[in-house]
Formats: C-alpha cells, structure tokens, sequence
C-alpha cells in the first residue's frame, strides 16, 4: 500500500520520525494511524456547529460541518461536484431572473401599463392585497 505513505497526514507524521523508524512500520500499523490521526482533523472548519438534542428520555446528538474540501478528488468525485455546482447555479440564476421578472411585471402593473387587455396573471391584485 504504497499509497498510504502518500497520504498528507502520514507522510507529515513521518516526516518528524528518523528514516530507520520509518520503515519499521507495516501497512496495517500505518493505516491504524491514519484513523487515529483523522479523528483529530475534524476540528479544522469554517463552519463547525455541533449540539445535543433530548427528545424524551433519549438524546441525539448534531453535527454540521462545512469548509473548503482539500482533499484530491477522484475523476467520478470531480464530475459530480461539477454537476452539483452546474445545478445549483442553474437554480441560482433561475430564482434572480424570477425575481426580476416579478419585480418588472409588479413595477409594470403599478404604472398602470395594460400589455394584453382583458389579461392577467392576478399577480398585482394579489400583491396589492397584501398591502392592504
């Protein structure tokens, strides 16, 4: 498992051993480490919120964590955050664009400007509403 021994958090502990100490190690000692290595690293994020909720007699307990990701991404990891970000800009640019129509049609209606007579989406009464 040469791979292991690239991992940041590995080479980074053995980097602060002597060479001869170093290859003392097996892969399953190695990879022992990095478990216990990783249980540590979760403290490092932008946006940590963490809280128990007790519900009855049991108690559950919540974890958010949110930060920049600095781990190396597999190609299907990399397509599909690619895709996340593609939806949720869609989404996104979607929901201005709908706010700003709205906002158009309601500044529309508000001049008193009668595109199609007899028509309407109902949308400026309703708004008018509830103003009043």
């Amino acid at each position: 498992m040469a791979d292991l021994r690239d991992d940041p958090a590995i080479r980074s502990l053995m980097e602060r051993m002597p060479e001869d100490i170093q290859d003392t190690f097996t892969d399953e000692q190695l990879m022992h480490l990095k478990i216990a290595i990783g249980a540590r690293q979760w403290g490092n994020h932008a946006v940590d919120l963490r809280g128990v909720i007790k519900l009855f007699k049991y108690r559950y307990y919540y974890v958010f964590l949110a930060g920049r990701n600095r781990r190396k991404l597999t190609s299907q990891e990399q397509k599909v955050a690619k895709f996340g970000q593609a939806v949720i800009l869609s989404v996104a640019v979607s929901f201005v664009i709908l706010i700003i129509l709205v906002t158009l049609y309601l500044a529309k209606s508000a001049l008193g400007i009668d595109m199609f007579s007899g028509f309407s989406f109902g949308l400026w009464d309703w708004f008018n509403s509830l103003l009043n």
